[in-house]
């Protein structure tokens, strides 16, 4: 049971001038029913998909780092999600499970750090690592062709659009407004805007995208969606069509968030869930405010595009004690 400890803000970590918090998404897990499936997936989406012993691994070309790890389990299921913190804030952090009374869970990956359950029962992970979210908003060119030059290429030339990086999580609960006061008092997170009861993103004090994490209600936790950032928005239209052809004909887009303002195509995975291509999303520098606000119900999804599909953001994983 999550405490109330009253502080606005969490505590400022020793020797640092902005509050502690983890600076980075470092990785989700999930299970799936096929790991071929995952694998054929993810590859046709622009990930590099490497089989490592008995699991999958996700990469963005070119990028050392993982971002995501799949096992095989009977339904697809989020297993945990692992953040990123400075070494000088791990006190911190076990300072604030302590204080906050939250749940300890068994290790379900390397890396060491704490471990501990989300008050809808999520395995978490903080640990210290390198910092992989961006220090500063991440380029993006809206010019496809210098002046001179033609924009368009015949389409058997054009390039594959790859992401570059994963650029945030969105995760079901059962309630908005804990998962904002425990990802603010033990994460060290911050609320970037929500819309009432439905919807709700959060940013990191270290240098953020406006959300690391999305929260949308749900009856039990689960995984929405990930996010992949892409270079321009030409690139999101160049990887919907090929997922299109590729036989991924399910998804929303494109379009434009009004909240995070980011180009988007989502691309309904084969469980159901989705991945999305982002780009030019709103960043939030360090050590500086985000405005946030209470938003209509009518701004949470989209500033322009087409309506989502039937069931966007019906949660497909099986509720505990259902498998």
């Amino acid at each position: 049971m999550l405490k109330r400890s009253g502080a606005a803000e969490p505590r400022t970590a020793t020797g640092s001038n902005v509050a502690a918090g983890i600076h980075s998404l470092d990785h989700f897990a999930f299970d799936v029913p096929d790991l071929d499936e995952a694998a054929r997936f993810y590859s046709d989406f622009g990930l590099e998909v490497r089989r490592v012993e008995e699991r999958l691994e996700l990469y963005t070309w070119g990028n050392p780092h993982c971002w995501a790890r799949i096992t095989t389990g009977p339904a697809k299921k989020l297993r945990y999600l692992s953040f990123g913190a400075y070494e000088r804030d791990m006190p911190e952090f076990e300072r604030r499970v302590g204080e906050a009374g939250t749940e300890r869970c068994a290790p379900l990956a390397d890396g060491g750090g704490i471990w501990f359950l989300s008050p809808d029962g999520l395995p978490l992970q903080i640990k210290a690592c390198a910092k992989s979210s961006p220090d500063r908003k991440t380029e993006f060119s809206a010019t496809t062709s210098p002046p001179g030059k033609a924009g368009a290429i015949r389409r058997a030339e054009a390039p594959v659009a790859k992401p570059r990086r994963l650029a945030h999580i969105a995760v079901f609960t059962t309630s908005i407004s804990t998962a904002i006061e425990f990802y603010g008092q033990v994460l060290g997170l911050r609320l970037s805007d929500r819309s009432r009861d439905i919807i709700a993103f959060m940013h990191g004090v270290h240098g953020s995208d406006h959300h690391l994490i999305a929260l949308i209600s749900s009856g039990h936790a689960g995984l929405h969606h990930s996010s992949w950032d892409m270079p321009t928005f030409h690139d999101v239209g160049l990887a919907s069509q090929h997922m299109i052809e590729k036989g991924h004909a399910v998804g929303w887009g494109l379009g434009r968030h009004l909240l995070g303002a980011n180009y988007f195509y989502y691309v309904r995975d084969p469980w159901k869930s989705f991945a999305e291509y982002s780009a030019d999303i709103d960043y939030v520098p360090a050590g500086e405010e985000w405005p946030a606000s209470d938003h209509e119900p009518d701004d949470a999804f989209s500033f322009w595009g087409p309506p989502p599909p039937d069931q966007f953001a019906h949660n497909f994983e099986p509720a505990p004690g259902s498998e």
